[in-house]
């Protein structure tokens, strides 16, 4: 973790209420895909916590969606200006522990560290299978990247205007091992189709590394902190029925 400054280098809605933030800090500690940034928003007390979509060195995205004030905010602000930001936060996918063509599955808002763990398993030479759920063709965003980088993607909207009709879910009939992002209800029901993987997993925080307790969920193993144990968790460990 770390506490600095950092600079805005772009801020750009690329889909309908979705917008794309690059920010350089220097010394920036992310080092696994899916770890998050807990971003000070002026005029507001708690930080919000945001997935990193890719990072490269002292660069790295933030993909997110404007659904409150905070986000509002953010969405506002533009390249030059300043945020505290702190970085390198949760555990994140461990690419060395993954298969050849696992499967990579994001869903709304879900989708962005998704194409991190892509680009990460791309590097590492191991081949994925992609898919993504939108609710319609006119919320699509980052698909031209993941295909940059995949060549097996499967798009699924749930009013059918793009790709396949339907769910995730819908994509596949059993994986193996899959990577998920997305709603609890869309993890929910990925559960019986996936025999083993990783899911992540949204919360609310307080302080985004483990102090507060705020974000803690039940496991097989007890009570574990999403900001710190997590976001992302072997789907066995998680105790689904008492997951809301």
């Amino acid at each position: 973790m770390r506490n600095t400054k950092s600079t805005i280098l772009e801020n750009v809605e690329i889909a309908p209420g979705i917008y794309s933030m690059m920010i350089e800090t220097e010394g920036s500690r992310f080092s696994h895909p899916g770890q998050f940034a807990m971003v000070q928003v002026p005029e507001k007390f708690l930080r919000r916590p945001i997935s990193v979509c890719r990072f490269d060195g002292d660069r790295y995205t933030l993909v997110y969606r404007v659904v409150g004030d905070g986000t509002r905010i953010m969405s506002r602000m533009e390249s030059g200006d300043e945020l505290d930001v702190l970085t390198g936060l949760g555990n994140g996918y461990d690419v060395g522990v993954l298969p050849q063509d696992v499967y990579i599955i994001g869903g709304g808002i879900g989708i962005p560290p998704m194409l991190g763990l892509v680009r990460a398993l791309t590097m590492e030479g191991k081949s994925c299978k992609v898919i993504l759920g939108y609710n319609s063709e006119k919320e699509i965003f980052l698909l031209d990247q993941f295909r940059d980088l995949c060549d097996d993607v499967t798009v699924m909207t749930a009013d059918g205007s793009s790709g396949k009709k339907g769910f995730v879910t819908d994509a596949f009939d059993v994986a193996d091992v899959a990577c998920a992002c997305g709603p609890l209800a869309m993890l929910k029901a990925l559960d019986p189709k996936v025999k083993d993987g990783f899911f992540s997993l949204e919360a609310r925080m307080g302080c985004g590394f483990g102090a507060c307790m705020g974000c803690s969920v039940k496991t097989v193993d007890g009570s574990r902190r999403v900001c710190k144990e997590g976001p992302v968790f072997r789907k066995d460990e998680l105790l689904w029925d008492q997951l809301v």
